[in-house]
């Protein structure tokens, strides 16, 4: 665990008792705080007194004299200015109060302290949870100490303090990045940005606004690694050229002067103008599809900013087992293939996984986000069936139209109704890639993947049990 010295015998407020927010309460306790706690959420509130134990005062908000307090904490998924500001958010931005979230604390911590380590961030509309976790692997292939976190499984705030030229590798969500001002990291990665979250950002520009502040507050000599295949990306790209900031591009869609860039799945580095082909990717069994060439360049350039050889750092990518719930090949029951894609919370994130296969019996549904399916309509031939679950399922329907497809309600109705259909077949593929949010009916996209194992299981189980292939 990070502790977070910097508030010893001072008062701090935290908003939000959520994952982010306990470990961000654990942080600040054992640095001498005094915290005072909140979550709208009685549940949240109740586990927080179990987990902070008694020296967190646990209380509405209400009153707190924001005079006595140096600064309010807020976990990631509470608005902070779209559709509107929390109140308590609200009550401190009025009274002048520090605003920050786990992100800035850790940055703050890893600078108090005298060993010197590595800081790697890595952000983006889609793979950066795939980035973050291949670029994990290959520093722990390497044998350098390393601690993967942030967005992605651990909190940042309760990861490990690493030894001298240790790594930190952390994921960053749009919502941590609204709290962040200056990471101090030595390393930030920003893949690629498509629409998703204006909800949270009010329009496209307060996304990418968002997006961008990953690069704010690093190091002169940090490196900036940029994916240019799309518009807002080569922009930012171009202001921190302008900058004269040290930036590498990235690209699957073409060669390009300086950078890494894949070209006929062949992954190529270019040093000094000479280009250096490193590796085949079209057959890596945990990363496919073209959409996983873009994590890999990311994974690969930031590898060689930390100064790993290009031959550890190949030999690391193949043997990378992949990411739970990222197009997780769950094997097949007889004919029937099972992927678990359950990471994919927004259209452009299922499109990518609908070109990989053909025969699709697709589950997909949840809280919608701007925009719906409208960009699937290229894939739709690829869509053998369709099983709706959550709130989307109606308006997802309509955009469907000639499609076939059924409105199932729940994942384990659907992946019942869909391995009737697809058993049918001499080969078909399963895919759960809901282009939704999770809230309707998972707590998180986890919970909703791990349900969609479960229901796999059962279904090899009771194939076993009578016999059939599995």
């Amino acid at each position: 665990m990070i502790k977070i010295a910097t508030y010893a015998d001072r008062k701090v407020a935290l908003l939000g008792l959520s994952r982010t927010g306990i470990a961000a309460g654990h942080a600040l306790l054992a640095g001498g705080a005094t915290l005072l706690a909140w979550d709208d959420a009685p549940a949240a509130r109740e586990r927080a007194r179990q987990c902070l134990g008694p020296a967190a005062v646990i209380d509405d908000p209400a009153q707190i004299a924001w005079s006595e307090v140096a600064s309010l904490v807020v976990s990631p998924g509470i608005p902070l200015h779209f559709p509107k500001p929390h109140p308590v958010i609200a009550s401190a931005r009025e009274a002048g109060c520090e605003i920050l979230g786990d992100i800035e604390l850790f940055a703050r911590a890893r600078a108090a302290r005298t060993e010197p380590t590595r800081l790697v961030l890595i952000t983006g509309t889609n793979g950066k949870s795939t980035t973050t976790a291949l670029l994990g692997h290959i520093v722990a292939a390497a044998g350098l100490p390393v601690a993967v976190g942030g967005n992605i499984g651990t909190a940042v705030l309760e990861l490990p303090a690493l030894p001298e030229q240790g790594v930190y590798v952390v994921e960053i969500s749009s919502f941590q990045l609204d709290l962040t001002r200056c990471s101090e990291a030595d390393i930030a990665i920003l893949l690629n940005i498509t629409p998703d979250h204006l909800d949270r950002h009010g329009d496209m520009a307060g996304y990418v606004a968002a997006k961008s502040r990953v690069f704010d507050g690093m190091p002169a000599a940090g490196t900036c690694i940029v994916g240019v295949d799309d518009s807002y990306s080569r922009h930012i790209r171009d202001d921190l050229h302008a900058d004269g900031r040290p930036v590498v591009s990235l690209s699957t869609g073409g060669e390009i002067a300086q950078g890494v860039f894949v070209r006929d799945g062949t992954l190529c580095e270019v040093e000094a103008g000479a280009v250096h082909p490193q590796m085949d990717l079209r057959d890596l069994p945990h990363l496919p599809g073209r959409h996983n060439w873009q994590n890999v360049a990311a994974a690969y350039a930031a590898a060689r900013a930390l100064g790993i050889a290009r031959g550890q750092i190949c030999a690391a990518i193949e043997s990378f087992p992949g990411l739970a719930h990222r197009m997780e090949q769950l094997g097949h029951i007889g004919n029937v293939r099972f992927v678990n894609d359950s990471k994919a919370t927004n259209a452009d994130a299922t499109a990518r996984a609908l070109s990989c296969y053909t025969n699709i019996f697709l589950i997909l549904g949840g809280v919608a986000k701007s925009g719906g399916i409208d960009a699937l309509k290229p894939f739709f031939p690829r869509i053998a069936k369709a099983y709706l679950i959550g709130e989307a399922a109606e308006a997802f329907s309509a955009t469907l139209a000639d499609v076939a497809h059924v409105i199932c309600g729940d994942l384990e109705n659907a992946v019942a109704a869909a391995f009737a259909d697809a058993s049918r077949q001499d080969e078909a593929v399963i895919l759960l890639s809901p282009a939704c949010a999770s809230f309707d009916q998972f707590e998180n996209f986890e919970a909703r993947g791990a349900a969609f194992c479960a229901s796999v299981d059962a279904l090899r189980q009771a194939a076993q049990a009578k016999g059939g292939a599995a």
